[in-house]
């Protein structure tokens, strides 16, 4: 019988595509709880696994050859995953190709444009002394609109970002579904916003955004200032 993958994971946007994924593939998984808030993520047991120090990252018992596997970044893991079952990365190459585009859009683009958007619009404030910049909060917000234009535009027509759901909706769901701590206004951009609807109905995402669900909270200013998460102003 086959061993279940190990995940390694915070619920995150990053953290949430993984347990989607295998939800959405029927992959059976262990969850290994990693509080990035505390800094599990740098002990060294866990930088064996991910030398990045972030999460997600998985231990897959059962990978090529059938000898373990251990994967880091999110990208990486949706496409070993997506090739070990053979779903939800098309039927063609040029299929792959078309979702890898939009994969690495979201990995090298949505996710770090966002990323910055909520920590200088709903973290940074927090800090003490408060470090309140308007021209940061409003570079990362105009950038994250540009981009969901961009999303906008490409779901004309489509019921998934490249036709048929794949691993880079997966990808992109997470950071969208944020958009109001990105200040975002989700009514001008009709395609994106009835794409959350279809994405957030889906038992397999549901499954994987409730995982721990718990532990997620809007921080306080004293838990900003003890997250391992952030660099503090000198």
């Amino acid at each position: 019988m086959t061993k279940p993958i190990e995940l390694y994971f915070w619920p995150t946007p990053n953290g949430w595509k993984i347990p989607i994924a295998l939800e959405e593939m029927g992959l059976a998984y262990n969850v290994n709880p990693i509080d990035i808030n505390k800094g599990d993520q740098f002990t060294e047991a866990y930088t064996q696994i991910s030398p990045n120090g972030k999460i997600p990252a998985i231990v897959d018992p059962d990978g090529p050859d059938g000898e373990p596997i251990a994967i880091f970044e999110s990208g990486a893991i949706l496409q070993y995953l997506a090739r070990k079952t053979g779903k939800f990365y098309g039927s063609s190459e040029r299929d792959r190709i078309e979702i890898d585009q939009w994969l690495f859009w979201q990995v090298g683009g949505v996710g770090p444009m966002a990323g910055q958007a909520h920590h200088f619009l709903v973290y940074a404030p927090k800090f003490e002394p408060p470090q309140d910049l308007p021209y940061a909060k409003n570079r990362y917000r105009t950038e994250v609109a540009r981009l969901y234009k961009v999303l906008d535009i490409q779901l004309a027509g489509k019921d998934y970002m490249c036709g048929a759901y794949s691993i880079a909706d997966i990808a992109t769901w997470g950071w969208v579904s944020l958009w109001r701590r990105q200040e975002q206004d989700i009514d001008a951009l009709p395609n994106v916003k009835a794409w959350l609807e279809r994405m957030k109905a889906r038992p397999g995402v549901q499954a994987g955004r409730g995982l721990i669900a718990e532990k997620r909270g809007e921080a306080n200013q004293k838990e900003v200032q003890a997250s391992a998460m952030f660099d503090k102003p000198a």
